[in-house]
Formats: structure tokens, C-alpha cells, sequence
């Protein structure tokens, strides 16, 4: 990971240090579960989004509409939140590998409505990434100094999706926020990795952060040449590759959602799926749970219903891996890299 350093001053340099802090108190709207049970062994935190048959968002349910199953067998739901007003931990990695070249204006004003439509009380950082990761801006509550940050992007080199990922699991944890979640943006597949999607998915699964992730191109490699559709959108043969399967297989792991976009066009369709995402962190609830015999190391599945409302779509993160040497979920004031 390499850090840009400040630019001079008066000319919107970054004035965060180079190493995280740590930042334990929390902002005026977050609602936490109680000290006890923060403290007992095995309480994990995920996020449940709940929507209905028409895609809407619901949000007006109580904790006891609910019916957690670890590992099949139902435990009780020890904590609630609804997440309208609640600060959200959110790192930003924006792939700046050559094929972004054309999008780069695009994903720059794209991101920036992104950032506009936070919550204010949100923790923020921004990395650019290529062959390698650089993280422009630390996390910050100051959301001028990211949306600066944004004026660095420029695009060169080859694509570490993976590597860069594995920086921004490893990054978010120094949030200020139990809510914590990436934003990927790529154009492309990755080729330039030391880690493996095996190690990013393990990782994914042990952090409980949601990944979303906006995919530019062709999400069908292997039939160049075929023009074909997904819903109102057309790709062609010529356009790039991205790595549409990976990005589905980390945001479903983690309860997230992936987009699709065929091409960046003039940025109003990349811009709506940042919005849409900035919406949908707003419209979730945060579920608080005790893992049984959490000194038994092992991956848990996860399964949230609403079994009063069948309807009902019920989207959260697979599973939690628990143990010796397993990070919690619930991490809200910042913990200490792997």
C-alpha cells in the first residue's frame, strides 16, 4: 500500500496522518447495543436488508419479526437497529489501472454525488488503485478533503483488484463505526494480485463488512465477438472485461449488491447506482447475535426470515467465521491490524 503524500499548503493538501488512528467515539446518532452484551464472548453484528416484491425497502419492522438460524438452528436476536441515521465506516477503492482512462471524469463526478449524499457524521477513505494500492486519503469525517482526494485519480498500469480489497477489508477495521462497508469501483479483471479470490472471500467472510462493487464492461469474457443483452443494457465484443462473477461472489457473501453497467456512457447510469447504494445504507437494520461455544474455531452459516411476511426478500451476509484469532464483527471504536 502506498500513501500520497501531502501537497503544500493552501493547495487542499491532506491534513490526516499517514498511519490510521483511532477513534473510539462513536457519532451523536449511533444507537449500540448494550456494554454487556458488546462484551460477551461470541456477539457478532450483521446487516440485514429487507425489501418486497416490487424492490422496495422495508423498514418498519421490530426485532421480533425476525428468526436468526446459525448453522441452521435458530438463536435469538439480541440486538436491533434501524439504520436510517446511523454513521456508516465506508472505504472507496476506485480502479486507475489504463483501460479507466476514458471513465476516470465519469467515475470522478460519480463518486463525488456519492460522497454528497452521506450522512455528514460518515468516516471515509479513499484508495486509487492500479497494479498497486495508494490510499489518497485516510479516514476522515471531513468529506471536502476526500472529495479533493478525487482530483488524483488518473489512470495507468494493470488491475490488483484483489490485493487492493484485501487493503480496504484490512483498512476499514479502523473505522470509528460498527457499520462498515467498501465501494469498488473496476472496469476490470484482475491480473496483477499477489492474493488469490480465495483469500479475499475468507477475508470478506470473517470481516462482516459489505462490499458493494460497480462493474464497467463486459461481464461475459469468454464470448467476445456476441453482442447480446441484460435487461436494458447491450454489451458488444470490443468492450473490456470485468470480472462480473467475483464482484457477485463477494457482495453476496457479504449481503451487498453488485451493478452491472456496459459501458460508462456519460456517467448518469454509474452515477445512479452510487446513489442507489448510498440510499440502500440508509435503509437496513443491524442485527446483533451471540455465536453458541464461539471457542470453537470454524466458519458459521447465517440465515435471517421473516416468517410472518413470505414476501418478503431477506438479504445478509452468509456466515461468520468465529475462534481464536477470528476478528469480531463488532468492532465500533477501531482495532489493531491482523
Amino acid at each position: 500500500m502506498l500513501e500520497v503524500p501531502a501537497a503544500p499548503a493552501g493547495q487542499g493538501g491532506m491534513d490526516a496522518p499517514t498511519t490510521p488512528q483511532l477513534a473510539p467515539q462513536q457519532g451523536p446518532e449511533l444507537e449500540l447495543p448494550a456494554r454487556a452484551l458488546r462484551a460477551q464472548s461470541g456477539y457478532e453484528q450483521l446487516t440485514v436488508t429487507v425489501t418486497d416484491q416490487g424492490g422496495r425497502y422495508v423498514t418498519g419492522l421490530q426485532k421480533g419479526d425476525f428468526r436468526l438460524y446459525v448453522d441452521g438452528i435458530q438463536r435469538p436476536l439480541e440486538f436491533l437497529r434501524r439504520d436510517a441515521n446511523t454513521p456508516v465506516s465506508i472505504g472507496i477503492l476506485v480502479d486507475t489501472s489504463g483501460s479507466m482512462e476514458p471513465k476516470i471524469p465519469q467515475a470522478r463526478a460519480a463518486i463525488a454525488q456519492f460522497i454528497r449524499d452521506l450522512n455528514p457524521n460518515d468516516d471515509i477513505f479513499l484508495y486509487a488503485f492500479s497494479d498497486e494500492q495508494f490510499l489518497l486519503q485516510p479516514f476522515t469525517t471531513n468529506h471536502d478533503l476526500v472529495m479533493r482526494r478525487l482530483g488524483l485519480l488518473h489512470a495507468y498500469g494493470d488491475t490488483a483488484i484483489f490485493d487492493t480489497i484485501i487493503d480496504g477489508l484490512r483498512t476499514v477495521r479502523f473505522g470509528r463505526y460498527d457499520k462498515k462497508a467498501l465501494l469498488v469501483v473496476t472496469d476490470g479483471m484482475d491480473n496483477a494480485s499477489r492474493a488469490t479470490l480465495p483469500q479475499v472471500v475468507s477475508r470478506a467472510r470473517r470481516m462482516g463488512v459489505l462490499i458493494y462493487s460497480i462493474g464497467i464492461g463486459d461481464p461475459t469474457p469468454t464470448r467476445i465477438g456476441l453482442g447480446f443483452g441484460i435487461g436494458s443494457l447491450m454489451f458488444g465484443g470490443n468492450r473490456d472485461h470485468v470480472d462480473a462473477q467475483m464482484l457477485r461472489e463477494l457482495s453476496t457473501e457479504t449481503g451487498a449488491r453488485t451493478y452491472l453497467l456496459g459501458e460508462v456512457g456519460d456517467g448518469e447510469l454509474l452515477r445512479e447506482d452510487c446513489v442507489a447504494i448510498g440510499n440502500e445504507l440508509r435503509e437496513q437494520y443491524t442485527a446483533g447475535f451471540v455465536v453458541p461455544d464461539p471457542s470453537t474455531p470454524g466458519y458459521r452459516s447465517l440465515r435471517v426470515d421473516i416468517p410472518g411476511r413470505p414476501e418478503l426478500t431477506v438479504r445478509t451476509r452468509k456466515g461468520v467465521t468465529v475462534g481464536p484469532g477470528a476478528p469480531p464483527t463488532y468492532a465500533g471504536g477501531g482495532v489493531p491490524n491482523p
